[in-house]
């Protein structure tokens, strides 16, 4: 039997992309899902990236929370995950039944947009307290993206860049994985 160089090319460059980002996740505490799904679908197609980027993210926001569980900040963590768990649903809307070069496009704006706000802003923004309007709409959002791209981590990281609680993304920890594990379970592959 000849082997299917192809395949080994594409599982190949998968593994690669998976490293990478898990590297990314390691060094950043966020960002993961904003490498991988992008070149995942130069190699699958969108409907598979978003799932198997969506089970890295869960995988490493596990080993996070196992970590950091006392971290938890559990009255802004709920204010999170309720309007993510509305949100979900039109992510996974959007993913399953939207033409996939639109999909691609409108993942490639949010990337841009989120990259050009942090790139000519200059600083981070500040939050000194806890805005439940700031909230619902970071989960909601969060749940959008996380439905459609497996993408949410960073919109909990905008909403609690520098905090007065000590540390970054305070209200869940010190990384938003415990939103994402919580969240993006919902969201995963499961259509």
């Amino acid at each position: 039997m000849i082997p299917n160089y192809a395949t080994n090319h594409t599982t190949a460059s998968i593994l690669l992309v998976v490293f990478v980002a898990s590297l990314i996740r390691s060094a950043f505490g966020f960002g993961e899902a904003l490498i991988a799904i992008p070149l995942l679908s130069l190699f699958v197609p969108i409907e598979i990236a978003a799932p198997l980027a969506v089970l890295l993210s869960i995988t490493i926001a596990a080993v996070v929370v196992v970590q950091d569980w006392r971290k938890i900040h559990i009255s802004s963590a709920a204010w999170l995950l309720a309007p993510t768990f509305v949100g979900i649903p039109l992510g996974v809307a959007l993913l399953t039944r939207v033409d996939q070069h639109f999909v691609k496009a409108l993942l490639a704006l949010v990337i841009l947009a989120f990259s050009g706000y942090f790139l000519f802003r200059g600083n981070t923004p500040e939050v000194h307290n806890d805005s439940r309007a700031w909230l619902l709409g970071c989960g909601f959002l969060a749940g959008i993206l996380g439905g459609a791209y497996g993408i949410s981590s960073h919109q909990i990281h905008l909403a609690h860049w520098k905090s007065t609680l000590g540390m970054k993304g305070a209200a869940i920890g010190r990384s938003p994985s415990a939103h994402g594990a919580f969240s993006q379970p919902a969201s995963g592959p499961w259509k």
